[in-house]
């Protein structure tokens, strides 16, 4: 189609339908009420249903349903909703089940202001569940990204039988951009690895904890079973210790032994930095532009834009921190992707944290003025 101008919502919705997404359920709010809007009108045009719930719970449980029997499920939220879809959440990761999860996050706390940005979820992502196993969260900055880390979303959500967060906020979702989708270089769309036909059907069954287990889709030629309750490898309830660690086990190890695999960081390093500014999501886009004031100015300074904040990309963050004796990370909330940074550097280096929560972006000057000239 050539250059477009559309918003980062509906570049979410054709990276769905580019990823072959056949199913979305939600409900509206603000600011990510657009993404159902263009999901309600394209994806029946391809064969595909959506459907808007009568509310929040009701609408992941149906993309839930769909999942197991087989759809690309897609729902999409902002801050408030993703409270209600938290148990479901917790359901798609024990039922080891397909899922991308939209949140198009907006400022806070509680209903907070719903036409007014931020990015106040990252936590709250990473947390959402009882337990606290590991998720998947990408973090897009462009309406060009929105497409891609939709798209990208499918392919993790199917590769490691999981749901797959998508954090993006209302300057990203409600911005237009001339963008070229045709031009976006995607990997080969992966499809869930699928129980032979005939083969004795056990959908949780592991030779080792990182494995994913093969899928039976719920209707189709075997008996394969679903239950919200801890559960043995042929998918029933159990209350055996040593079982339930095992899978407790599993659902962390096949995340967080893909954490190379799953990582998604763009680089802009300089040689001898003895900063580093590290970002994600709107906010990088400021940075971008910080660093280059700064190199203007003849500072040395090094930038890590993080596409994938969870699980956290320790191996490229590490590779960077060498020779850095000061790391600065902005965040349009309180301070929350930085205690993820803080875990992993020695004593010596400082880090600084430029946080605001005003509904207004963080501006350049106030990145360098705040975090670097303070």
């Amino acid at each position: 189609m050539g250059l477009e101008f559309i918003e980062g919502n509906e570049a979410i919705a054709r990276g769905a339908l580019k990823a072959k997404c056949d199913f979305f359920a939600g409900y509206p709010i603000s600011p990510s009420s657009s993404i159902a809007y263009h999901m309600l009108n394209k994806l029946p045009r391809v064969g595909g249903v959506a459907i808007q719930g009568e509310d929040e719970i009701a609408s992941i449980g149906m993309c839930i349903g769909a999942a197991v029997t087989g759809a690309k499920a897609m729902t999409a939220t902002s801050g408030p909703g993703m409270s209600l879809y938290s148990e479901n959440i917790g359901l798609a990761v024990s039922g080891e089940t397909p899922l991308v999860i939209v949140n198009v996050q907006r400022q806070g706390p509680s209903i907070g202001s719903s036409t007014k940005g931020a990015e106040g979820d990252i936590l709250f992502t990473r947390w959402c569940t009882s337990g606290g196993q590991p998720m998947i969260v990408l973090s897009p900055a462009t309406v060009l990204e929105a497409y891609e880390l939709t798209y990208r979303a499918f392919n993790l959500a199917e590769k490691y039988r999981t749901p797959v967060f998508l954090l993006t906020n209302k300057e990203i979702g409600l911005t237009r951009e001339s963008v070229d989708l045709e031009q976006v270089e995607l990997p080969q769309l992966m499809d869930r690895t699928r129980v032979t036909i005939g083969d004795s059907c056990f959908s949780y069954r592991l030779k080792a904890l990182h494995e994913v287990p093969e899928f039976t889709d719920i209707g189709g030629d075997q008996i394969t079973r679903f239950t919200t309750s801890s559960h043995d490898e042929e998918g029933y309830f159990t209350s055996n210790h040593e079982v339930i660690q095992k899978m407790i086990d599993h659902y962390a190890a096949k995340i967080e032994s893909a954490e190379e695999d799953i990582a998604l960081v763009k680089q802009d390093i300089e040689a001898d930095a003895e900063i580093l500014m590290i970002s994600y999501g709107i906010t990088s886009r400021s940075v971008a532009v910080a660093v280059k004031k700064m190199r203007e100015q003849g500072y040395k300074v090094s930038s890590l834009t993080l596409q994938s904040l969870y699980p956290v990309p320790i191996t490229m963050i590490s590779k960077a921190l060498v020779g850095i004796k000061k790391i600065v990370v902005p965040e349009m909330n309180m301070g929350q992707y930085i205690q993820e940074i803080q875990r992993l550097i020695p004593a010596e280096v400082e880090v600084v944290g430029v946080n605001k929560m005003d509904t207004t972006l963080l501006s350049p000057d106030e990145i360098i003025e705040r975090g670097i000239l303070s």
